[in-house]
Formats: C-alpha cells, sequence, structure tokens
C-alpha cells in the first residue's frame, strides 16, 4: 500500500511543477538523432507582459535512450531562451525585486528537476531580462540562458505607471 501511496504523490507532485503562471506552445521539435531525441522548442507568451514572446528549448529523451542509459525519470538540464517584442508592449502588476518573478515553469524529471523562466525588471537600464534555468530539489544547476528585452525609446505601457 505505501508503494501505491508514494506512486500516486509523486504524480501529484509531477503535475503539480508542470504547471506554470504561462502556459507553453510548442513551435518547434527537432530530431536529433536515430533513436527518437528531440530538441523541443516552446513559444511561451509572459502573462504580465503583453508583447514579449519567449521561445524556450530544451532536450526530450527517447524512451529507446532511457532504457539504454538508465537515469529513467530525468531530462538533461539544457536549456535556452530568446525573448523577442511581438506587440505593443503592455506592463501589468510585476515584481520590481532583485529575484523578479516566475513567469513559466515545466517538469523535466518525475518530481526532482524543473525548467523555470524568470522575468526580472532592470531599472536602471530599463530593460526586462528573463533568465532560463533548471531548478533542482537536491543540487542546484549552474545551466542557465538570458535574453533581455530593452525599453528604451519604446512605446511602453505600465498599467500602474512605470516605476521612478
Amino acid at each position: 500500500m505505501s508503494r501505491l501511496r508514494n506512486l500516486l504523490l509523486a504524480a501529484f507532485s509531477f503535475a503539480a511543477i508542470s504547471t506554470g503562471a504561462a502556459s507553453a506552445e510548442v513551435v518547434g521539435k527537432v530530431g536529433v538523432d536515430w533513436i527518437g531525441n528531440d530538441i523541443i522548442v516552446d513559444a511561451v507568451s509572459d502573462p504580465d507582459v503583453k508583447g514579449v514572446t519567449c521561445h524556450v528549448t530544451y532536450f526530450d529523451r527517447s524512451l529507446i535512450d532511457r532504457f539504454k542509459n538508465g537515469n529513467w525519470f530525468e531530462d538533461p538540464s539544457n536549456n535556452s531562451i530568446a525573448c523577442r517584442q511581438t506587440g505593443p508592449i503592455e506592463i501589468g502588476n510585476i515584481d520590481l525585486s532583485k529575484g523578479g518573478s516566475e513567469v513559466f515553469r515545466q517538469g523535466m524529471s518525475l518530481i526532482w528537476k524543473t525548467l523555470v523562466v524568470n522575468r526580472i525588471y532592470d531599472k536602471t537600464n530599463d530593460t526586462l531580462i528573463y533568465l532560463a534555468h533548471s531548478r533542482e530539489l537536491t543540487d542546484g544547476s549552474a545551466k542557465m540562458s538570458i535574453s533581455t528585452i530593452p525599453l528604451y525609446g519604446q512605446s511602453v505601457v505600465w498599467k500602474n505607471g512605470k516605476p521612478q
């Protein structure tokens, strides 16, 4: 009975960490080898900043690779991000702290690893920074990627007024 309980707990945890603040749309899938490993390209729209879309890439291991190499429940931490203005920018209520806020997260393993995108506002340089990184329960990952959206000289609407 405890094994069933652990499996249900793991499934619930996976579902909980797989949902994020923004949803992603798979816009690309590139096969990288004959055993079915792929690079996935997701489009992620920032829910609090209209007119910005980030494209996030990550590695998706095939069943054959999982059987062959073990480490059944986990994908590598490798990821990349590129964000661009894709329409008029309208900024809602965003976190202005140095840590910013989480825009997107997606589980990369059953319960241990999550791909996260954080948005940080650099007030001094009037720039939005998007940071993609992996979050692990036990050991942090040093693999990361950033992309920026400069707001200087742009026609930007701040719903709550531009921070001073």
